[in-house]
């Protein structure tokens, strides 16, 4: 098995070049965070994902989470690894000082966090459930609960998670029938929440439950929801732990993949009912999670870029070493000097380097969203963020499927034997574009609440800029930008009609336009990959021409462009077609005809 070695030079090189690392680190709350300093955090972050995590990951796998009479005991070894990850700080790396974090902007604990979920996605998945819960009570809980359970959290000494669905609610979770009745200055709560991450384990003395629950006189739907913070253990007034709360983790799930990372089916309420604290005001529960939504979309969204470099580096350490007939291309002993295998590397390599782009361009926006000095640049990068979050959610997952899927195919019939390790990350993946929404739901949010609602005024700003850099690389003189720049034109018009058609018809023509929905978000990530390629190919051009020391990596970022061009770009066209002519048949037939 290879070892991960978290790709620092290309995470630099896409902060610095396509998201704007410098201007980040220039925006008030920034300016200790230098690009030396960033690059310090990321090669520590590197050393602790691969000499802790990466090892964990397959015996983790293999052994998975353990449950016993409603007691959860983590993997062999994730217990002390936590313990060494909450130690070394960081596990509250993003988090606010305010509460014991170290505040870095969210471009930079976004690559660290790619390096958790590359190197161990299970083990990832607790932080990020916990990070969800303090984002939701720094946001929306009183002064008190602040004070009561985010520093805790942001130690690592208690866990959070997120409790919303329920067996009869699923994505609709307006009906969700967990109840909570007042009960003097908190309330008892009743009801059974599944799918919950890391909902009970042994690696932390405290697990935070954030619930969603109707109030007695709460109105029907939505609009009937509230938030309330539920802990494994009471916490006294001195900040100690109190008693054990009511409640249990009924079971575990048994799952495709993810092993090691328990989902829980959680009961509470079993006697008295739990004690729960209400966060904000009553019946706004469900527009508190959507505070925090952004920011999860977007680690799982990461989630498919970190585990197609994942599945990549292995492919790729494989068919240096796996030699088996002849080779057609010259100095290569391994596989990897058969055209067909390093065409799936390259694809690999490609997709997974336009969606990194993609997702470190979006976080800058989160920067830019809250601590650009500019009121006026804040409120336009807030746009573009709830515009991006969807693609990049959506579109990543998607794309770690087929990612994942040819890295057991460069491994050949010992692909799909688990030793070799390859099969996990595709067991892995599948679960990305399922979880914090389906991709067809983050579709119909991109089209819905992103698109049609501003009359696409965010989606045709953004593409009036991708539009300039297009035209200027055509009119650089360069023929490799040129050639970029001419086919991103031609991904680009794809995508203004595209974006055309379901802004003159998505009022009149519902349903046909949540046909193309999928294939509309899956354009926009085509092109917008094709974007910010393009924009690290320029800048590599330009460091190339200046004589610069780091020649080897800097063309293969030219010829990795290229190669999107021809083999990922090619796609606008039959996604543009799919929205525009796909609705004809994906909505003729009757029902009994299926």
């Amino acid at each position: 098995m290879s070892t991960y070695n978290a790709p620092v030079r290309d995470m630099l090189f896409t902060m610095k070049e396509v998201a704007g690392l410098e201007g980040i680190c220039a925006q008030p709350g920034f300016e200790e965070t230098t690009p030396d300093l960033v690059e310090a955090v990321l090669e520590e972050a590197s050393r602790f994902a691969t000499g802790v995590l990466d090892p964990l990951n397959w015996p983790g796998d293999q052994q998975g989470a353990r449950w016993d009479n409603g007691v959860v005991t983590a993997a062999d070894g994730f217990k002390e690894a936590y313990a060494a990850f909450c130690e070394t700080g960081w596990n509250g790396m993003p988090a606010s000082p305010e509460f014991g974090g170290q505040g870095l902007p969210t471009l930079v604990s976004t690559a660290v966090l790619e390096m958790w979920k590359s190197s161990n996605m299970a083990f990832s998945l607790c932080q990020m459930l916990t990070l969800g819960a303090i984002e939701a009570l720094v946001h929306h809980g009183s002064p008190e609960l602040q004070q009561r359970f985010v520093p805790k959290m942001v130690s690592g000494q208690w866990t959070g998670t997120m409790n919303l669905t329920e067996p009869q609610a699923g994505s609709d979770l307006s009906a969700i029938r967990t109840r909570a009745v007042p009960e003097g200055d908190h309330y008892r709560i009743s009801g059974t929440k599944i799918f919950i991450t890391w909902g009970e384990h042994d690696m932390a003395e405290n697990i935070v439950h954030l619930v969603l629950a109707r109030l007695p006189d709460a109105p029907a739907g939505v609009k009937g929801i509230s938030l309330f913070v539920c802990p494994k253990f009471l916490v006294n007034d001195d900040g100690s732990l109190g008693e054990r709360n009511d409640l249990v983790c009924a079971s575990i799930e048994h799952k495709m993949g993810i092993h090691a990372s328990p989902t829980a089916v959680m009961s509470f309420g079993d006697g008295p009912g739990a004690i729960g604290y209400l966060v904000g005001e009553p019946h706004k529960g469900l527009g508190y999670m959507f505070t925090m939504m952004n920011y999860a979309r977007l680690n799982v969204g990461l989630e498919g870029v970190a585990i197609s470099e994942r599945a990549y580096q292995r492919a790729r350490a494989y068919a240096i070493e796996r030699v088996q007939g002849r080779t057609l291309t010259e100095g290569s002993r391994g596989i990897i000097g058969h055209p067909d295998v390093r065409r799936m590397l390259m694809d690999m390599k490609a997709r997974t380097e336009s969606m990194r782009a993609l997702a470190y361009f979006a976080a800058a926006q989160m920067d830019r969203a809250h601590s650009h000095p500019d009121e006026a640049t804040r409120a336009k990068s807030q746009a573009l963020v709830d515009l991006l979050i969807p693609i990049v959610k959506g579109c990543c997952t998607e794309q770690a499927q087929g990612i994942t899927a040819d890295g057991v195919q460069i491994h050949g019939g010992m692909g799909f034997i688990e030793e070799t390790g390859a099969a996990q990350y595709v067991r892995d993946a599948r679960i990305t574009t399922i979880y914090e929404g389906t991709t067809g739901i983050q579709a119909n949010d991109l089209i819905g609440r992103k698109l049609v609602r501003d009359e696409g005024v965010t989606m045709k700003a953004l593409l009036h800029t991708v539009s300039a850099e297009a035209q200027r690389q055509v009119g650089s003189g360069d023929p490799v930008l040129q050639a970029l720049g001419q086919s991103l034109q031609r991904g680009l018009e794809a995508l203004s009609q595209a974006t055309e058609w379901i802004l003159t018809r998505a009022n009149q023509s519902p349903a046909a336009t949540a046909a193309g929905a999928v294939p509309y978000l899956k354009l926009c990530g085509t092109v917008l990959g094709a974007w910010l390629m393009n924009r690290a190919a320029e800048a590599a051009q330009r460091q190339l021409s200046d004589n610069g020391q780091d020649d080897a990596f800097l063309s293969a970022k030219v010829i990795t462009a290229r190669h999107y061009q021809y083999h990922v770009l090619v796609e606008a066209n039959g996604w543009r077609d799919r929205v525009i002519n796909g609705a004809i048949s994906t909505l003729a037939l009757q029902d009994d005809q299926f």
